[in-house]
């Protein structure tokens, strides 16, 4: 059976949502390990058959060291504020020797044309250092700073990680 491995950045819960919603829709057909940036390895190990990494988007981005700091005066999780973000973990991961095909995923405020993905940015990074993206960048949506999700989402996440694992699975 491949193996994914599921890494995710949450300061409000949503974005922990989304990714466990993901983890269950990639069981279907995956073995999933699905692991807070925080306590991410610093790199991919040679079993791991699909990266899938997402984050919060934070000024049109992943977060930095200051906008985690900002949410934390928000209300957001304090550890999860004072630690490591998406950005810096895959700064990280980037170096190292495994490259598994990879997906990213943020959560983002839904407004009509509003610009910046975390999703993206983390793609890019993870493009440049050699790992090849299965699909393009995926939006999950919130109605607020701390959220809550929109309506559906959680369910749009399963069936993005379902559709996900059979394309792995396809290809494989």
């Amino acid at each position: 059976m491949t193996h994914a491995l599921v890494v995710f950045e949450s300061l409000f819960g949503n974005t922990r949502t989304i990714a466990e919603a993901i983890a269950d829709g990639l069981r279907t057909r995956m073995d999933v390990v699905l692991v807070d940036v925080g306590a991410a390895p610093d790199a991919v190990g040679p079993n791991v058959s699909l990266l899938v990494a997402g984050g919060p988007t934070h000024a049109f981005s992943m977060s930095r060291q200051t906008t985690r700091a900002d949410a934390g005066r928000q209300g957001a999780d304090q550890q999860a504020a004072a630690g490591i973000g998406l950005r810096e973990w895959v700064d990280r991961v980037a170096t190292g020797d495994a490259h598994p095909p990879v997906a990213t995923f943020d959560t983002k405020i839904k407004r009509p044309k509003l610009p910046g993905s975390a999703a993206r940015a983390a793609a890019r990074h993870l493009r440049r250092a050699g790992f090849r993206p299965v699909t393009p960048a995926a939006n999950f949506f919130v109605e607020g700073t701390p959220g809550p999700l929109a309506d559906g989402e959680p369910a749009r996440a399963r069936a993005w990680g379902e559709r996900l694992a059979s394309v792995v699975a396809g290809a494989r």
